[in-house]
């Protein structure tokens, strides 16, 4: 990407069956009444059995795609390829009805014009012949009532000859991905229910806002995107900047003046923001030729003379300081107002978070909290002195240094193996953390401690205090004498909590900690990524299965269907980011995420690019694959050849230690320089385990070295505005390699592939691949077959697709005489 828990309480779902047709009698229900409750019963024995002799934790359907299934639920497909159970439910107990999903029999309702039997459980429509006389035989054999029966069970039709009429490809029709679901998947879709978007009318907000800066004297107010934690991810508490904006994205800033509003950010919103900023505001694109390079620049051309407010926990200290000091320049000032003027205005502002907080196994952390914590502490010890240059006195207690304050949730979640559920995508927790060479504290509200977590700490020596009393702590010194070692990214408003004589800023050391995984959490990552793979292959093979059909499939459907595939995987916990899938226009947006009501059908003449990940308890994933369902053209073909050809250059890298990601970089991009190409996104960005899907400090767009145990991605892309955008992603493990010469020694390192999910090669122009380039693309294809293969053996129609992408060449034929084109599968 270029960038939980359930109620105890067990709930059983039905869903409902699809909508009956005009053509149907209205006594078709009453006829058919005994043959549904047969198939009830016999689908409940079979399940329920079946959930009691497998001894397994089955998944349930979730409203959310971020939340932890556990209800003794499974998803359920009904392909010919796939099998998985129908809910079971307990004995004695009736299924439970939904009202939003029942339908009078006796009322119409829009369906296909063709369709002369009642709607079948199945992908869209156009089921076949076969399937309803299926059903017919089993209607028929009906012999035990109920009320209402939950899908039968579906058994794999025997194939038929591709010639026999009973297989015949259906028709085209532009609503045919409408009911590609059934069963507890079905009941997710129905229930993810969206509020119309529209554009925020943000003139009383504003009003509000400017007349509590005119009552403070300010000419301007800034309403930055993140949280007191600098999280790039947000709870909906925290959502200040989007409620008063109506922009969405996750990273932009709100400037306030007296008569105007400014949204700045960077080029992978600026489409979105156009999009979703009303008529008060004026988008500054940050970055772009002629443009401020950042909210800071713009804000100091501006100012003169000018009272500036902002919220002190709402901006990093770096910033702070920085905005300080130039705004100084200008005869302006910083001023921090005692409330936050958002949360004095926003009247329905969501309250925090309390989901309880759960433990990380040492089976997926590889190290115990007590030895990290030990570590920071070793850490703190070595820090000299805060003794002043030209000081040749004995240091002073009041210059040692104590103690350190963590502020970063993800590495709060790191250090004591422990996670939550306050962010969405993220599984991290409100709070903050003292450590010192003798006591731990961490400030989080007790509500949402459980008996385990609570005994956890006690073993852990961890004393426990409210979120909020990280203030008073601060203010009375309850450390004693002595500094503080913050980083830069601590919010300010701690920085002017403790006075500069209090503290020292230094990088942060649990940063580096994380961003090194040891064997375990490699380990897992790999297994995560291979899961995910076999995830993304099944629905690689759906989604072109259902295209090459006839249906139209949407892309909030596509994204929807992969993030059910990923349901069923081991350890599965929800998305790590929302789902990006977009085509034609939509994919030239890096950023773009669908929803029912604004989600485009998939064109089969452009690209179709989709980015998403699972967050699974053994790792966090993020994957980018572009493809093509028709003829790529020759300016599409040359942009994706060029971009996987920046992939290549990247993941083939061999560099001595000491190299940086950003020296790096102009692999990625060297290959679409040569054709004036580019892109405005960075190259790769760290990745957690089971944490956040964007981790420091490592990147291809800073300045810090890559080490063994890194793991970043590499994503390198291309979006021609207005039509259509691309981007291949995966990724990579540093590690050493051995090299033919070994200059300097064991010195050299290179990368490991994570990612296990083929290149599609429709798009690629083999003549503008080396040699060198045409091999690394045919080995990672069968390399794909060979890992994923084995846990493909259940399902045809994925393996089937698998092995033909292993297999395939590169690229399509060109047309022949007359401008006739065959495409061979």
């Amino acid at each position: 990407m270029c960038f939980p828990f359930t109620s105890k309480k067990t709930r059983h779902r039905e869903a409902s069956p699809l909508i009956r047709t005009d053509s149907e009698k209205s006594e078709a229900s009453s006829n058919k009444s005994d043959s549904r409750s047969q198939r009830s019963h016999r689908s409940e024995d079979l399940t329920s059995n079946r959930s009691r002799n497998s001894g397994k934790l089955v998944r349930s359907g979730s409203y959310s795609t971020t939340r932890t299934l556990s209800d003794p639920e499974k998803l359920e497909f009904d392909t010919d390829s796939e099998a998985y159970d129908v809910p079971p439910l307990p004995h004695n107990q009736s299924p439970v009805k939904f009202p939003q999903l029942l339908r009078d029999a006796s009322k119409p309702s829009l369906v296909r014009a063709d369709s002369k039997k009642s709607a079948k459980w199945g992908y869209g429509w156009g089921v076949g012949k076969t399937r309803e006389k299926e059903l017919e035989i089993r209607e028929r054999s009906a012999s035990i009532s109920s009320d209402r029966a939950p899908p039968p069970q579906y058994n794999s039709p025997t194939r038929s000859s591709s010639r026999s009429s009973s297989s015949k490809r259906p028709p085209f029709y532009s609503n045919d991905s409408a009911s590609t679901l059934v069963g507890s998947a079905l009941e997710r879709k129905i229930n993810d229910v969206e509020s119309i978007k529209e554009r925020v009318d943000t003139s009383d907000r504003l009003e509000d806002i400017r007349k509590l800066m005119t009552k403070d004297g300010l000419d301007y107010y800034i309403v930055p995107s993140e949280d007191p934690h600098q999280s790039e991810y947000v709870a909906a508490s925290e959502k200040r900047r989007e409620w008063i904006s109506g922009f969405t994205g996750t990273a932009g800033q709100a400037i306030i003046s007296k008569t105007a509003a400014y949204l700045v950010t960077d080029s992978r919103y600026w489409l979105q923001a156009r999009e979703e900023l009303d008529s008060n505001w004026h988008l500054i694109p940050a970055g772009a030729v002629d443009a401020p390079k950042d909210w800071i620049e713009w804000l100091v051309d501006r100012s003169k003379n000018a009272k500036i407010g902002i919220d002190a926990r709402m901006i990093s200290h770096e910033k702070a300081t920085q905005l300080l000091s130039r705004l100084n320049t200008k005869g302006s000032k910083l001023v921090f107002p005692p409330q936050n003027y958002i949360d004095l205005t926003w009247k329905e502002k969501p309250l925090r978070s309390k989901d309880p907080i759960f433990i990380q196994s040492i089976d997926f952390t590889g190290r115990e909290s007590s030895s990290k914590i030990a570590e920071v502490r070793q850490w703190i010890q070595m820090q000299p002195p805060a003794v002043p240059a030209y000081s040749k006195s004995a240091p002073t207690p009041s210059q040692m240094h104590v103690g350190t304050l963590i502020t970063s949730l993800s590495n709060i979640a790191h250090l004591l193996n422990l996670r939550g559920s306050d962010i969405p995508f993220n599984p991290l927790f409100y709070a903050y953390l003292f450590i010192s060479p003798d006591k731990v504290i961490l400030f989080l509200d007790s509500a949402k401690l459980t008996d385990d977590t609570e005994e956890y700490l006690r073993a852990l020596k961890v004393n426990r205090r409210e979120y909020n009393d990280i203030w008073s702590f601060l203010r009375r010194r309850e450390w004693g004498e002595g500094k503080l070692i913050i980083n830069s990214e601590t919010s300010y408003a701690i920085s002017l909590m403790l006075t500069h004589f209090r503290y020292t800023v230094a990088p942060s050391f649990v940063d580096n900690m994380k961003a090194i995984k040891n064997e375990v959490e490699l380990e897992g990552l790999r297994r995560a990524y291979l899961r995910d793979g076999v995830s993304y292959v099944k629905w690689l093979a759906w989604l072109e299965h259902k295209i090459h059909q006839g249906y139209d499939i949407t892309e909030y459907e596509a994204a929807w269907r992969l993030t059910e595939y990923r349901r069923q995987n081991k350890h599965y916990w929800g998305l790590a980011y929302e789902n990006i899938s977009a085509s034609g226009p939509n994919a030239a947006l890096p950023h773009y995420s669908p929803s029912k009501s604004n989600a485009s059908m998939i064109d089969r003449e452009t690209p179709y690019l989709n980015d998403s990940g699972g967050q699974y308890r053994d790792g966090t994933c993020d994957t980018t694959r572009t493809i093509h369902f028709g003829r790529p053209s020759q300016d599409q073909a040359e942009a994706y050849t060029r971009v996987l050809q920046g992939h290549i250059a990247i993941d083939s890298a061999v560099y001595p230690e000491g190299t940086t990601g950003l020296q790096l970089d102009v692999l990625a991009r060297r290959a679409l320089w040569k054709d004036g190409l580019n892109y405005l996104h960075g190259t790769g960005h760290g990745v957690g385990s089971f944490l956040n899907v964007h981790e420091g400090p490592h990147g291809f767009s800073n300045n810090v070295p890559l080490v063994p145990g890194h793991v970043i991605t590499n994503e390198p892309g291309f979006y021609l505005e207005g039509k259509w955008g691309m981007r291949i992603e995966s990724a990579l493990a540093v590690r050493r390699v051995k090299t033919k010469g070994e200059f300097s020694g064991d010195i050299w390192l290179g990368f490991e592939r994570l990612t296990c999910v083929p290149i599609q090669t429709r798009m690629v122009k083999e003549n503008m691949l080396t040699k060198e380039e045409k091999q690394w693309l045919k080995d990672h294809n069968k390399k794909c077959l060979e890992r994923l293969e084995p846990y493909l053996k259940e399902d045809k129609r994925a393996l089937k697709w698998l092995k033909r992408e292993a297999e395939r060449g590169i690229g399509i034929a060109g047309p022949g005489p007359a401008g006739i084109t065959i495409d061979w599968d």
